[in-house]
């Protein structure tokens, strides 16, 4: 990133914390230099030019999560823009003792003096180091990096080095995670609704294809980072798994303008919530029946996931996308719950069956 972009942002952030009320682009203008530089002042008004450097400069701020709000049309001469310093500085941070809170000194001047006061107990800070520590330990590099970071931003108010002990929770990642550039890039493209496209290795039949998709969102379950997205070419929604994806690429036709909407109906957290292991994937669905005579409760439990099915009060209907995943659940209920179809699910049951059994014979004899 360019000097004269950073010293711009500053005097930008300068500009509109500096004003109580929203103002506009000619009014700010005045305060940044670097939208001033083709000798506009003397003119009285901004150029075109550098009123689309402003536009860019606003859109790169919020990417980085600079709440500038907008009042009026987007882009029209009469918009306004407003920041304001509750939305933007963190609260005052303090943390209770027996004496009372401890805070750090005001600053009544800039509008500091609007901020909120947060205070901490001693626990409660134990409870957020810990809990970083688990976000570091899950596997995901761009998780990781946030928690260090808000660590850290917390640690220049608090006295977080005295929960330094070390945690014995250890939680095991995936074996591949999620490339950190590749999540990057397709954020970027979510947040401005771009149109990606990618090479995909689908685990099931071991083969790698090109992906062109409408990215809807991004969610992390099982240890795993998932894009859900419209498939262009399928016309439906599927779910990859980012530590699978390479070669991403953004459309970069028409900057700034999105290439798709995604449906108001549609809920990335309802949509995560309803993933099971089988259910995660970019493939068709299969229905599959599987056969409970188990009369546990978790059997019982497991067999309430499924539909009923007509033919038999024991079997239950499941749709599946991908089946290896959903033999090995089916596995775990150790003959209690056993596939009828498609034939493809039995044939992977048998083989975990055969190859367990195999397993156990080995370590018999040796």
């Amino acid at each position: 990133m360019s000097a004269p972009k950073v010293q711009r942002w500053i005097d930008l952030l300068a500009a509109l914390l500096g004003h109580r009320m929203p103002v506009t682009f000619d009014e700010l203008a005045k305060d940044v230099p670097g939208y001033l530089t083709d000798g506009s002042v003397a003119a009285g008004t901004p150029s075109p030019t550098l009123k689309r450097m402003f536009e860019r400069d606003k859109a790169e701020l919020l990417e980085l999560g600079v709440p500038i709000e907008v009042i009026g049309e987007k882009g029209s001469e009469e918009s306004a823009y407003r920041l304001r310093p509750g939305d933007f500085y963190l609260p005052y941070l303090g943390i209770v003792s027996d004496r009372g809170v401890d805070l750090p000194e005001k600053v009544d001047r800039f509008g500091y003096h609007s901020l909120a006061t947060l205070a901490f107990e001693p626990d409660e800070l134990q409870v957020i180091v810990e809990g970083a520590r688990r976000v570091e330990q899950v596997g995901d590099p761009v998780l990781a990096t946030e928690a260090r970071q808000a660590i850290r931003k917390l640690a220049f108010d608090l006295p977080l080095g005295a929960t330094d002990a070390p945690d014995d929770t250890l939680i095991v990642p995936p074996r591949k995670g999620a490339d950190p550039k590749t999540l990057s890039l397709l954020g970027d493209a979510l947040f401005q609704r771009k149109r990606v496209s990618f090479t995909y290795h689908t685990i099931g039949t071991g083969v790698s294809a090109e992906r062109t998709v409408e990215p809807y969102g991004l969610f992390f379950i099982n240890g795993h980072w998932y894009l859900v997205a419209r498939d262009t070419e399928k016309d439906a929604l599927r779910n990859f798994r980012v530590s699978r994806i390479a070669e991403v690429s953004a459309n970069a036709a028409k900057a700034g303008t999105p290439d798709y909407v995604i449906p108001a109906d549609f809920s990335l957290k309802e949509h995560a919530r309803s993933r099971r292991a089988w259910d995660v994937g970019d493939g068709d669905t299969v229905e599959a029946v599987v056969n409970f005579t188990g009369t546990t409760g978790a059997v019982l439990a497991a067999a309430a996931l499924g539909a009923p099915d007509e033919g038999s009060q024991t079997r239950r209907r499941f749709t599946v996308r991908r089946t290896d995943s959903f033999a090995r659940w089916i596995f775990a209920f150790a003959g209690q719950a056993v596939p009828v179809s498609p034939p493809t699910l039995v044939e992977e049951y048998a083989r975990l069956v055969t190859g367990t059994r195999a397993l156990y014979a080995g370590a018999a004899g040796g």
